[in-house]
């Protein structure tokens, strides 16, 4: 009997280790990470048309800010997905698909670097955020965004006095600052919203607000239905409502209710309840749970939505904010010593209510959601839900809106 001779059986090629020399930019390197041999010599950059383009991006005219502003939240979890393609020309992903039947990359290309681009690219451009404040006199609204920020950028601050009488009807104020943190620039704009429910009679006063919300996402359809649109639309819509809620530790006034209704579907709403140091921490968890009772019995839905939960991660993370809320806050703008350090509260006869402190209040939960978690995902639900919705609604009602030239764009703005 001949021997059987097995097959020949060869090594599978090693894959190139990541270059030494490439990776994350250096704190003192003011360019992106580089392949070995681009720029040089040896291997030519690559042509125009090849240059990752920032996931979300509106294309060249929204360039700057704006564009960014709405990419950097699912850039990450969409660079190799489907939406990818639809942004790119559909030749970025060509081995994506088989990448989930365990395709390797032969050595390293440098995809990950496009969020160090995203990043730089943002930190030069800033970006907007624009925030309303409603609820009756004597809450502590402009306290408490005082409060959020650090900074005096309420109306109140830029100019209002305790000698200024209550409007008879709604007016809307805004007032606008830059603010920097780690090089990070941020336009925040905070709406006010001074006379809400001050009145006898406050039938309908929901209206002037509901009207200027519609009129920032008016404002921001011309231009995008422009002709020759700016690199960088200004974003004036309101990306989030804070709506507060006075602690009388009974029930949701059937103002309340209404105003949250009729604008839940138009914009993100936060409730809060108001100077909570009001209520003993017994009678906070009772109205905290009454309002969210009665807020579910009237169909009142109230940022972050259950629908918009992206994966079973997001649902668990809203999952325990939805069930913290209402958050019962207290502002303050003042410091005092406690223990040898020095802490924002309100003084009382039988101690300092400290403002960061989670014992005392929910000022910090508050805080990181708005800001240090769901920044971005506000700004998105605003342009992919709310915006989006009116803009639908919009074409509809006109059967398309023609493009408009710059004069008639200058005239609506007098």
């Amino acid at each position: 009997m001949s021997d059987v001779v097995p097959p020949e059986v060869r090594p599978k090629p090693a894959v190139p280790a990541k270059p030494p020399n490439v990776g994350a930019p250096s704190p003192s390197s003011p360019f992106p990470p580089q392949g070995p041999g681009i720029g040089g010599g040896g291997v030519s950059a690559p042509p125009p048309s090849s240059i990752p383009v920032p996931i979300g991006s509106h294309g060249p005219s929204h360039g700057g800010a704006h564009a960014v502003s709405h990419s950097v939240g699912h850039s990450a979890g969409h660079v190799g997905g489907h939406a990818a393609a639809a942004h790119t020309g559909g030749h970025a992903h060509v081995g994506s698909h088989n990448a989930g039947s365990g395709s390797t990359l032969l050595g390293y290309i440098g995809i990950d670097t496009i969020i160090e681009q995203m990043r730089k690219k943002t930190m030069k451009t800033g970006f907007d955020f624009n925030i309303m404040v409603v609820g009756h006199s004597g809450l502590g609204k402009s306290t408490l965004v005082n409060t959020l920020f650090k900074s005096q950028v309420s109306r109140r601050s830029a100019g209002w006095t305790r000698d200024d009488k209550i409007p008879k009807t709604v007016e809307i104020k805004a007032v606008s600052h830059v603010i920097e943190e780690g090089g990070v620039k941020m336009k925040l704009t905070v709406v006010d919203t001074p006379g809400f429910g001050d009145q006898i009679n406050n039938d309908n006063c929901w209206e002037p607000i509901s009207k200027y919300i519609n009129e920032q996402y008016e404002k921001f359809l011309k231009e995008e239905v422009n002709i020759t649109r700016k690199k960088r639309i200004p974003d004036t819509r309101v990306h989030c409502c804070l709506y507060f809620i006075s602690p009388t530790g009974h029930s949701l006034r059937q103002l309340d209710v209404e105003f949250m209704k009729r604008l839940s579907h138009s914009v993100n709403i936060i409730p809060v309840i108001a100077k909570a140091d009001t209520m003993t921490i017994e009678e906070r968890q009772e109205f905290k749970q009454r309002v969210r009772k009665e807020l579910e019995m009237g169909g009142i839905e109230f940022y972050p939505q259950k629908e918009f939960d992206d994966d079973m991660e997001d649902k668990s993370d809203n999952d325990k904010i939805r069930e913290a809320m209402p958050f019962a806050v207290v502002g303050s703008d003042k410091e005092y010593q406690v223990n040898g350090k020095r802490v924002l509260g309100r003084k009382t006869a039988w101690g300092v209510v400290e403002v960061e402190n989670p014992n005392h209040c929910e000022f910090a939960q508050l805080r990181d959601f708005l800001i240090r978690s769901h920044l971005q995902d506000l700004k998105e639900v605003t342009h992919n839900i709310h915006y989006e919705t009116y803009r639908a609604k919009r074409l509809n009602e006109n059967g398309g809106l023609h493009p408009i030239s710059s004069n008639d764009t200058q005239e609506s703005n007098l």
